[in-house]
Formats: C-alpha cells, structure tokens, sequence
C-alpha cells in the first residue's frame, strides 16, 4: 500500500515514521514534509490547501488513503474534496471539523449534549461584548476567545475586566486575529490540571489512546507565554481508571452520540480537552484531529499496526478491532528556536543528531541544506523516551535531549513535573 500524510511538522513525522513501520506500506508521501520527515517519507511540494493538485497527485501515484495531520486543510473541506473523487482519506468532514473550527459551533454542540464545560457567552457583535463585560467583577478572571482558527494565538486568559475589554476590541475592532475574531466567547475561568483525550472514532464507536499531559508554557513552572506545545507525556497518572470512566461516560459517549445525532461525517481523530473543575472533568475544547506534541509522545506506546487502525476507521469497523497499548511512560521534550513563541531566526546547523540513543526524534522546524539538518521553524524537534516507569523515561530523554545543540535552543527541564512530584493541582 502507500499512503499520503497531509502536514509538516512534528506530529506529521510521528505519523509518517509509524506508517512507515508498517510491513504493509511500500512507500509514504508527506505533503509538505520537512527535512526528519524525509528520511522515512518522501516530502512532496504541494501546499495542503491546494485540494486539486493533492487529489490529482493521490490518483497519479495509486495511493490507496490518506491521512491528513493539521486542521486548516480539515476546516476548508479536504475530506469532502477528497470524497467526491473517491479518495480514501482519514479525517472528519467540513461540518464535522466545525467541533474545532469554531468555537461557539462546539459550546453550543455541548450545551446541546450535555457535556460539561465552562459557562460562556457568545458575541458577533463587539458593544455587545463589551455591554456584557460591564457586569464583570474588576478582578475576576475571565477567559476571551476568537471563534475561529487562530494557529494557537485565539486564547486570552484575563485577569480582570480591563484585560477582557481590552482583549474583545483587540480581536473585534483592531482585527489582530483577522477573520478568526470576527465572534467570539466570554467565558468563564477554570483553573485546574488539563488532560488531552485522543480517541480513535469511525462515527459510530471510538477507541481512546492513553490520556496524556501537554506543558503549554514556554517556561520551566509553567510560567511564560503560551506556545503550541513545549513537551507531553503518556499515559498522565492523573488519568486514573476512575477518572477515565468518568471522562468516558460524561464526554466521549456523548461527543460521540451527539456527532451521530447530527450526522456529521467523522472518522478520524478526536482531541478532548479536558480541564478538572475541582473533581469534574471539563471540556476545554475539541480538535478534529491529533494534538502536536501529544502525538509525539503517543504514537510510540502504540504496539500494532497503525495501518490496521486507518483501515476500520475507513471501513466502520472499529468496533471489531482490538488495539493494543505498550505499558510503557513515554515523555516527549521539545526544543524551540530561541525568541519562540515571538520573533526568532532561523537557519543554524542543528549537531548531536547522530549522538542520541534510545530516543526517537522528530522534527517540527528542519529543512536539509548542504547535506546538514538546520532549523527551520519555531518549534523545531520533539525528543521521545520510552520507559516501563516516567522516572526513567524522564531521565533517558532528558540525556538526549542535552546532546543536541543549535544556536539559540531551549527548551523546558521540567517536563512530566507533575508525574514526578505526584502534583496534580
């Protein structure tokens, strides 16, 4: 078989190399790719919203599916395009994607479920907004969301009314976010541990991976700017088995009994945000599609076939199959460009590749200049270690991490800090 995977980054690279694990794949294509991602698929230069020339180069090279990796291609209707061809792809429609695309399509998704979230209003109309933020205590902390796709950047969390009204005419009146804050949500602030929840789902049933923990701030201590993701670790022992029956009975069943309802096309990948709001697991938000670096550090625990997998979700057959699950920790640490996740720059010669050992890589930010790997983007590798306890796993892809160097590098030493002192607040 041969497969196409639609991305460029890390978490396309933890997908391209699990395919190309597969004794039943001949050959992985990635479009765009990067430069790790070539060493186990070949790139392809076709930008991932250019559905006709991708459709037409799937039908060219005889690739039996394909799997699409980031959400702009999902939200525009890749899956729909690819559809009407007859194209086997792996992903949730147009109408699907909305879960992700726009954020108060999925609050009023929930509310219409019942799935537990924070409380919100929302407004296509900034002196709408900022009549209701006359209301808000001075100090409360309250959260301001862009409606649509903002690459990361659609979230303020505010300290105050001052911060929010200052937020909603940023996003409204000043379009910083551009069309991505033309609505958007005021809504409560919960503060408590997030889990990410993957699940596997064919529209009908679903399958969930180990729950893992994301580490969002630049910073060691979580302190810092928001980033896409600066390491993650599965499974998360917060995810204990009375939770995940909980999160299971509460959220995942309903999410997948309300996309049956409402006959949404989805099959694919299901990222849950969860948040705990004291004991009771909250939905943060949705993507439509696998959470980067989560893959990363999910991808390695899988002990089967990932092509199997595709195939029953292609076929509406995952309620038959049996996925199987290392019992492993698995800690993935990224290293970032420095300036990231403002200005930074790019093109420095990464060294110590060729040193790591017992550690898989994957690249986010690389292209291959010269016959050398250099940096290309803000995030730029993911480093993952696996171990039969997080200690270990910790220690192991910490030592690897330190053989790796490029000008301006960091990255967090932190990483799984929660797994470690057993601090789960």
């Amino acid at each position: 078989m041969k497969a196409l995977v639609v991305g460029s980054g890390g978490r396309e690279h933890a997908i391209c190399w699990k395919f190309a694990k597969s004794s039943k794949i001949e050959k992985v294509y990635c479009a765009t790719g990067n430069g790790g991602i070539s060493q186990v698929a070949e790139n392809v230069d076709i930008a991932v919203d250019d559905f006709n020339r991708l459709a037409d180069f799937v039908k060219m090279n005889n690739i039996n599916f394909t799997f699409v990796g980031p959400e702009i291609p999902l939200s525009l209707g890749i899956v729909d395009y690819f559809k009407e061809r007859g194209l086997r792809i792996v992903g949730p429609s147009k109408g699907a994607a909305r879960l992700e695309s726009s954020k108060i399509y999925s609050k009023e998704f929930m509310r219409k479920y019942g799935i537990p979230t924070a409380e919100y209003n929302g407004f296509s109309n900034v002196n709408d907004a900022l009549k209701f933020l006359e209301s808000w205590e001075a100090d409360k902390k309250v959260v301001v969301k862009a409606d649509g796709l903002a690459a990361g950047k659609g979230v303020y969390m505010c300290g105050g009314r001052e911060d929010a009204v200052n937020a909603v005419k940023q996003m409204m009146d000043e379009k910083i976010l551009g069309d991505a804050g033309t609505n958007v949500i005021v809504e409560e602030h919960i503060d408590g541990p997030e889990l990410s929840y993957l699940v596997f789902t064919d529209g009908e049933t679903y399958c969930a991976m180990p729950p893992s923990q994301d580490h969002k701030r630049i910073s060691d201590n979580d302190k810092g700017l928001n980033t896409g993701g600066m390491g993650a670790y599965a499974p998360a022992p917060l995810a204990t088995e009375e939770l995940n029956k909980e999160v299971e009975d509460t959220i995942i069943r309903k999410v997948i009994d309300g996309i049956k309802a409402e006959k949404l096309d989805y099959k694919g990948v299901l990222y849950i945000g969860v948040i705990m709001n004291g004991s009771t697991p909250y939905v943060l938000e949705f993507n439509c599609r696998f959470g980067d670096p989560e893959t990363q550090a999910v991808l390695p625990l899988l002990d089967m076939d990932f092509v199997d997998i595709c195939a029953a979700i292609l076929d509406q057959n995952l309620a038959n199959l049996k996925i199987n699950w290392k019992k492993d920790f698995s800690v993935c640490v990224v290293l970032a460009s420095g300036g990231y996740p403002e200005s930074f720059k790019k093109g420095f010669e990464i060294k110590g590749l060729e040193n790591i050992k017992d550690a898989i890589v994957f690249h986010a930010g690389t292209k291959i200049e010269n016959e050398k790997f250099v940096t290309s983007g803000g995030r730029v590798l993911g480093v993952v270690s696996t171990a039969s306890d997080i200690k270990t796993a910790v220690e192991k892809v910490y030592s690897n991490v330190s053989m790796i160097k490029f000008e301006g590098v960091r990255y967090r030493k932190d990483i799984a800090w929660r797994a470690l002192n057993g601090k789960q607040d």
